[in-house]
């Protein structure tokens, strides 16, 4: 039986190091390549190869595909929202011409399978706050919104036009305790336990009551794996699948880390960000995914605040 080979860009990122990590116990060490810009993450030194790439050299990519001999590739490379806002056309720039760089490449090298994740930074303040449905109101209000949903539409052209297998999940807030946050809106969701361990106290960039879609990074793993593993005719979406698990609020987190670290306190100092949260779904409908292939998460928000304080502690 013919191994895939797979490539990871971005895999010294937030999704990036947990994914690899996840397809290399799937796959085998040395049939996961991991690449980025940066120096190769600690947690994946020695774990297998690693290559110095950057995605927006093309032939250089080539180079890589032809010399791994790559049937997938998972693209993670992006500028996040927060800071994808302090320089909209860098954002733009590379969010867009790292997807056509290897969408491209699916097409020359006749790549089996890409994936590419897009996000609820998708919906805008016009889209349905409660349930947000799969097909809606989409108009995005931040530069890395109008990138993904912009690749979205690339991904299904490419899918229509030429065949590429190209799959994609809309991410909510993911949190983990293995990587630092990456310059995200939701990131303040893992800032805050850290925060509760090392001073006892957070002060937060969002109101207290901003409820936002979130997930905990083992569930949002592993429905990267089974949307790609899911049989090609299971998929019917070639845009981007809803994906859920929770939504809450600072004050709800704050009250699910006082179960088991009662004197944490928090403040609340709002910037810039608050605006781009209040553009964003409340909560999620992900009907499609769960219908389609199975999705259906594991974690909620206590199991999530128990075994994120618990790992960090360690």
């Amino acid at each position: 039986m013919a191994t895939d080979n797979i490539l990871v860009i971005g895999a010294c990122g937030q999704i990036g190091v947990e994914l690899t990590m996840a397809l290399r116990k799937l796959f085998g060490n040395e049939q996961v390549i991991a690449s980025d810009l940066r120096d190769e993450h600690p947690l994946l030194i020695g774990t297998g190869p690693y290559v110095s790439c950057d995605v927006m050299n093309k032939e250089l990519l080539r180079t890589i595909i032809k010399q791994y001999n790559i049937t997938q590739v998972y693209l993670l490379a992006a500028i996040l929202s927060a800071t994808g806002e302090k320089n909209p056309s860098m954002a733009w720039h590379i969010n867009m011409q790292s997807l056509l760089n290897i969408l491209d490449l699916a097409k020359e090298e006749k790549l089996k399978k890409v994936y590419w994740p897009s996000s609820i930074a998708v919906f805008g303040p016009n889209s349905p706050k409660q349930n947000t449905p799969q097909h809606t109101i989409i108009e995005p209000t931040t530069v890395y919104g109008i990138s993904k949903y912009a690749g979205e539409q690339w991904c299904a052209y490419y899918h229509k036009h030429y065949g590429i297998d190209v799959r994609s999940l809309r991410y909510p807030g993911l949190i983990s305790y293995k990587s630092a946050p990456g310059g995200g809106t939701t990131d303040y969701a893992i800032e805050i336990y850290h925060k509760a361990l090392s001073d006892g106290h957070y002060e937060c960039f969002l109101n207290a009551d901003t409820y936002l879609p979130m997930m905990y990074m083992p569930d949002a793993i592993r429905a990267t794996i089974e949307l790609m593993e899911a049989p090609a005719d299971a998929i019917k979406n070639r845009t981007a699948y809803n994906l859920s698990a929770m939504s809450f609020s600072p004050k709800e987190i704050t009250a699910s880390i006082q179960s088991q670290l009662p004197d944490f306190t928090i403040s609340y100092k709002p910037d810039f960000r608050q605006q781009i949260a209040d553009s964003w779904p409340q909560s999620i409908d992900d009907k499609e995914a769960q219908q389609q292939w199975q999705w259906k998460p594991e974690f909620d928000l206590d199991t999530m605040t128990i075994d994120m304080l618990k790992n960090l502690k360690q």
